[in-house]
């Protein structure tokens, strides 16, 4: 209760309306007696008529019999009102109706204070919005956000691989056009950690490229320059994001990274709306069920449905790998012998992908189904032995760095 003004108002504002309904629970009583005594007055002076009509013979001794009886019968209707209104039920009323009244506003305090946002002020959509435009404007661009971002921690260079870099740097800065040279250079700049010269390559590769880059090539740019920027996705990321979007609006990256920037202004309606339907795609038959951002959307939408205030059921995950066969068979086995086959696929491409290695999806699969067997520390050692594997490949590198951040692992 930190702002105790709020408090103050709303508890006078509290007992001024429970005083006004008690005051009319208590004048309920008082205007039913002064209703029913009327009706008394009303209908004695009936039976004086009716009386008075039968001695001046205008009235039928029978038609003058029902009609005393009835007017009698609601006589005695009113009597009872008014002592009902006047009697223990009406003053045993009150204190019941005050101990009800007084447990309502106390439930509606406690749910308050535990569910509302007490000494928050009013936030209207409008104010909301200027607030997420507030925050997206707020943002650093891409040069200030390198040049805060943690730097990586320099890996051991082979000496001869580190000549053979130079003279490829050399080369592309002879030829800054040539595609092939700068798809080399942005990718062993990523793999020695250099991520902010891998953006610059990048750069200089979808500028070369021209109307010819593609929406891959637009979503690449931004995701080094997000990796660069240590997450942030930056005036210049997004700017990538949207060409990537124009080529290609189902672009999978493309749509997982605007829907981080959106996340991090505080629109999660629209992160909702970005990331729902890859869920979706991915749910269906001969969706990308093995794409590296299915994994940390899944761990994320559900609490990003909430906050967008959206009614959502998470989809069932569609592991990849089994036929139509193995389903059938996996459907007739006992649970434990469904969860002996489950971890023996586990196994048998765990071994695969360190004896041969595996692209990012098969790398972001394994790690996903160690954490989804509950075994950590060996989906931690698997994700370690992805970021080796996976050097340089900045794309698969960091969806696997974002499904890592959204597991618990350590990155």
């Amino acid at each position: 209760m930190d702002n105790w003004q709020f408090w103050l108002i709303a508890g006078a504002v509290t007992l001024a309306v429970a005083a006004v309904l008690l005051r009319a629970m208590a004048r309920a009583g008082d205007d039913l007696r002064a209703a029913a005594e009327f009706d008394i007055k009303v209908y004695k002076d009936q039976l004086t008529e009716i009386e008075r009509d039968l001695t001046r013979g205008t009235l039928p001794p029978e038609e003058a019999d029902r009609q005393r009886a009835e007017v009698s019968r609601r006589l005695l209707e009113a009597d009872r009102a008014a002592q009902a209104g006047n009697g223990p039920v009406r003053r045993g009323g009150i204190p019941v109706a005050a101990a009800v009244v007084a447990v309502i506003l106390a439930g509606a305090f406690l749910a308050y204070d535990r569910l509302g946002a007490p000494g928050y002020p009013d936030l209207p959509l409008s104010l909301r919005l200027q607030m997420s435009e507030d925050l997206r404007a707020a943002r650093p661009d891409q040069a200030t956000a390198e040049a805060i971002a943690p730097k990586a921690e320099a890996q051991p260079v082979d000496p001869a691989f580190a000549d053979l870099i130079g003279k490829l740097r050399a080369a592309v800065a002879e030829r800054p056009t040539d595609v092939k040279g700068l798809e080399l250079l942005a990718s062993n700049e990523a793999r020695l950690g250099n991520l902010p010269a891998a953006r610059k390559a990048m750069e200089q590769l979808v500028a070369a490229k021209g109307d010819g880059a593609t929406a891959e090539d637009h979503a690449a740019l931004a995701e080094v320059m997000i990796m660069a920027a240590a997450g942030v996705v930056t005036p210049e990321a997004e700017q990538a994001l949207t060409r990537a979007l124009a080529l290609d609006p189902d672009n999978g990256t493309a749509r997982f990274y605007s829907g981080v920037l959106m996340a991090q202004v505080g629109r999660y309606d629209v992160t909702f709306r970005l990331w729902a339907p890859l869920l979706d795609t991915a749910a269906q038959d001969g969706g990308p069920q093995d794409a590296p951002w299915i994994a940390p959307i899944r761990a994320q939408i559900e609490d990003i449905a909430f906050r967008a205030g959206e009614k959502y059921t998470l989809p069932e995950a569609v592991m990849p790998g089994p036929d139509a066969g193995d389903v059938a068979a996996a459907a007739e086995m006992s649970a434990e012998d469904r969860q002996a086959m489950i971890e023996g696929m586990v196994a048998q491409l765990d071994t695969r992908l360190q004896s041969e290695g595996g692209s990012p999806e098969e790398w972001a699969r394994l790690v996903n189904a160690l954490v989804q067997l509950d075994r950590l520390p060996e989906a931690q050692a698997a994700y370690d032995r992805s970021k080796v594997a996976l050097k340089g490949d900045t794309v698969g590198t960091s969806a696997l760095k974002e499904l890592a951040v959204t597991s618990g692992l350590t990155p």
